[in-house]
């Protein structure tokens, strides 16, 4: 299996790149702080999907699109935390897209889970 031909890889990729625009606007104070956490989180969703497919077995596939799942609702939080910091207003795109990776990534699990 390809990662760079999974939608969810796909979009996540897609991801990592809204966020990190998102993140130029925030205070530099925060560079080396929510700024690296929402990037690393964001960052790890489509690593841990390409570590995945690169694994042996379906079983350690599914611990790591776990583990994408888990740095996606962790951007998720990160985000509305700079929401209610105020460092930035609520962006409809990111929303979106953070919805579209969360339903690409269970439907993935729930694929291998099926096909396992």
């Amino acid at each position: 299996m390809d990662h760079k031909e999974l939608d969810v890889w796909k979009k996540s990729m897609d991801l990592v790149e809204v966020v990190y625009t998102l993140t130029a606007k925030f205070p530099k104070e925060e560079r080396y702080g929510l700024v690296s956490q929402m990037q690393r989180a964001a960052v790890s969703i489509p690593s841990n999907i390409a570590e995945g497919t690169a694994r042996k077995s379906n079983k350690e596939l599914l611990q790591f699109i776990s583990i994408a799942m888990g740095s996606a609702a962790e951007l998720e939080t990160q985000y509305l935390i700079a929401i209610r910091l105020k460092y930035i207003a609520e962006d409809i795109e990111i929303v979106t897209i953070i919805t579209n990776v969360k339903k690409l990534l269970l439907g993935f699990r729930n694929y291998i889970k099926d096909k396992s």
